[in-house]
């Protein structure tokens, strides 16, 4: 999830600790961090928290003889069981190529502690944000860019995901909610339509929380945290985002018009099923992430389980059936 998702105006000045001074286990994280970091040696570094991400540790630099701030990311523990950590550098460096994410100054591919430009002026999106088109116009432009790059190591479609998921549900001794035979039984549908009608392989993000949008006024907005891109089914993309704003099917129509360049029964079919992908996806990501570690300040079980809820909602339209024809 975000690793962004506050860099707001109450983060804007450093109120933690001066390197060589950790007093706290978090502290000596980001010290050890710092240490990895050869340009910086004997240089004295200030850092404070930035507070908003779910699983990660994500902290405010400003390095004696740098003129700007820097943002350093320390991932959870467990979250290395859903992400590669290559994958998403290689992922990041491409879109900071493209001009549509920060700059990335560190990365350590072992433990995925990463440091990137902190973009001042800019703020996190918020779930009010996405209620307005202007805000969707722009997502939608960042996708079709990103989208454009070049294949990325991993491919990971949302099938594939489903699957990992399961893998780990099974690993873990995890009981799934009792309608979820009806889920499986549909998710199956979905895959054999959606194979059969052929993947539209692209890089895609694959998480729009809206941490990941940074905005500043009169300036280009920002795409962060590739931890979860991939290369994916293309309507994937559209679908997850429409599913987590709760869009309407006037407003989904309108992202489909601009993420395709036109409207047609076969691309909203698309979108409506891998919208339906999505839930079942995160649904199990967040059941999975609640096994693996509770300390996290986050009811993951709730979150989960919720989605699934979303998902079998979805099966209740009654253009169900013409959807997964459709593909």
């Amino acid at each position: 999830m975000s690793t962004l998702s506050a860099q707001d105006e109450n983060s804007a000045v450093p109120t933690g600790g001066i390197r060589g001074h950790a007093r706290t286990e978090a502290e000596h994280a980001v010290e050890a961090a710092l240490d990895a970091v050869i340009e910086w040696q004997g240089r004295q570094v200030a850092y404070s928290p930035v507070h908003g991400g779910l699983q990660n540790e994500n902290w405010r630099l400003e390095v004696e003889g740098e003129q700007i701030p820097f943002f350093l990311k320390i991932p959870g523990a467990g979250s290395e069981a859903f992400i590669d950590r290559k994958n998403a550098h290689v992922a990041a460096e491409r879109a900071g190529a493209l001009g549509i994410s920060p700059r990335i100054v560190h990365f350590d591919a072992d433990t995925g502690i990463e440091i990137i430009e902190f973009l001042e002026g800019y703020r996190a999106c918020t779930n009010g944000d996405m209620k307005q088109p202007e805000i969707t116009s722009e997502i939608i432009g960042l996708y079709r860019a990103f989208g454009s790059i070049e294949p990325l190591p991993s491919t990971k479609t949302v099938l594939d995901m489903i699957d990992e998921h399961l893998v780990q549900t099974a690993e873990l001794g995890i009981t799934l909610p009792r309608f979820w035979s009806e889920l499986m039984r549909e998710q199956h549908s979905a895959q054999q339509a959606l194979l059969a009608g052929g993947i539209d392989l692209a890089p895609c993000h694959n998480d729009p929380m809206p941490g990941n949008f940074l905005i500043s006024d009169g300036k280009p907005m920002r795409l962060v945290d590739f931890e979860f891109s991939s290369n994916n089914e293309r309507a994937y993309e559209l679908a997850v985002m429409t599913t987590e704003f709760f869009y309407d099917d006037h407003r989904l129509a309108e992202c489909v018009e601009q993420f395709y360049g036109a409207v047609c029964a076969q691309a909203l079919a698309r979108v409506q099923v891998c919208g339906f992908l999505a839930d079942v996806k995160w649904g199990l990501w967040g059941i999975v992430n609640a096994k693996l570690n509770s300390g996290w300040d986050f009811d993951y079980h709730k979150y989960g389980v919720w989605k699934l809820h979303r998902a079998q909602s979805r099966l209740r339209d009654p253009r169900w059936g013409s959807w997964i024809g459709t593909l």
